[in-house]
């Protein structure tokens, strides 16, 4: 059994669901009832953010994982842990960071009574795209981290990669305008690197989180 189903193309995406000029609370809110696309209904709950909604630095991700659909919370399985690690160690401040996802609710194939992250297709992101842009209205960072393919294809395009501008700092255009986004990899890529050469890996996404630093020293 699992959750794929190609009903998300039928479905007609979040933007009739996000209020206008909504603040994060009002976007939280109404994401609740958000029947964009089929992934609603096997996730136990939709995930929409943490963080200051004011933050200068946005991190965006790919999606909820197990845990995160089981708290509500995003980033606080072992991807969110080691990239806070990584975050402290290149100096960004908690405070500093809002944190979301690309596509706010777990896609997953189940086998027993284990949940197994599946990739969300194309449909997934541009469907859930509306809050993101919403998130990003409302929040007004000056810096957009892109965590991995999925985040950089929502806002920079199809034809983006990461593995060729990962740790620059990029301008792209927004319905809101242009804003400054680094993309870096997905927390989790480092977690699936093998042990040998992980550190290594921690260590460039550590350097690409210390770009992010020195680009709001810069602004500041």
């Amino acid at each position: 059994m699992t959750n794929h189903s190609d009903t998300s193309k039928e479905r007609p995406g979040a933007q009739q669901w996000v209020p206008p000029g909504a603040g994060i609370e009002q976007l939280r809110a109404a994401a609740e009832d958000c029947r964009g696309c089929e992934l609603w209904e096997p996730a136990s709950r939709v995930v929409f953010s943490a963080g200051d909604p004011h933050a200068p630095v946005a991190m965006v991700g790919e999606q909820p994982g197990d845990v995160e659909d089981q708290r509500g919370i995003p980033f606080v399985g072992p991807a969110g842990r080691l990239l806070q690690r990584a975050a402290d160690e290149a100096g960004l401040i908690r405070e500093q960071v809002y944190v979301t996802n690309a596509v706010k609710h777990f896609r997953f194939t189940a086998r027993g009574k284990r949940r197994i992250h599946a990739t969300p297709d194309v449909a997934h992101v541009l469907a859930c795209r509306p809050w993101l842009i919403a998130e990003l209205a409302a929040v007004d960072p000056q810096i957009v981290v892109l965590l991995g393919a999925t985040a950089a294809r929502s806002l920079l395009g199809a034809g983006f990669r990461v593995t060729q501008h990962r740790g620059e700092v990029i301008t792209g255009d927004t319905p809101n305008g242009p804003r400054r986004f680094v993309p870096t990899v997905h927390p989790s890529a480092v977690l699936r690197v093998p042990a040998p050469d992980r550190p290594a890996a921690y260590a460039e996404l550590v350097a690409d989180l210390r770009v992010v630093v020195k680009e709001l020293a810069l602004g500041a």
